[in-house]
């Protein structure tokens, strides 16, 4: 595990760069007083590390159409065949999440759709055609509240 590598400031620029991976190295340097130069290492050790798995823009799904987010509990046959489902769920371009879950659901997918016709087309088509996809709960999402990551705790 990666989290007796990571020290407080680590810790700190993973807080910064969580809430604006677009923040300049400079600006990161100077809320942690340390060299730009250190920040740029640090950031390159989390990667190697695989702490940091990526990075990208945030888009806003409503200005591309995708007026519907949807979080979908799916059953399956049996848990063994999520790696199968999942593969088959991957190539619906509209499934943004997939997650192997407990509780009454084998899967928990997220979907966006452009409206509900969409979102009824997504599901009656492909969805429920996923071999050991036995039935499927759909939840609309009716505004999201809250959209965050972590806050990973710094010792002072």
């Amino acid at each position: 595990m990666a989290l007796d590598k990571i020290d407080n400031l680590d810790k700190k620029i993973l807080n910064i760069i969580m809430g604006n991976a677009r923040i300049p190295s400079k600006d990161v340097a100077e809320k942690c007083g340390v060299s730009r130069a250190a920040i740029h290492q640090r950031i390159q050790r989390l990667i190697d590390m695989k702490v940091i798995t990526g990075s990208g823009y945030l888009v806003d799904q409503h200005r591309l159409g995708y007026n519907t987010c949807t979080y979908i509990g799916v059953k399956l046959e049996k848990g063994s065949l999520y790696r199968e489902a999942a593969r088959e769920l991957q190539k619906i371009p509209e499934v943004v999440e997939c997650h192997f879950t407990t509780g009454p659901y084998s899967m928990l997918i997220k979907v966006y759709a452009h409206d509900n016709h969409h979102l009824m087309q997504l599901l009656n088509d492909q969805i429920q055609h996923v071999p050991g996809v036995t039935e499927t709960e759909t939840l609309i999402s009716l505004e999201q509240s809250m959209n965050r990551p972590i806050h990973i705790e710094v010792a002072e």
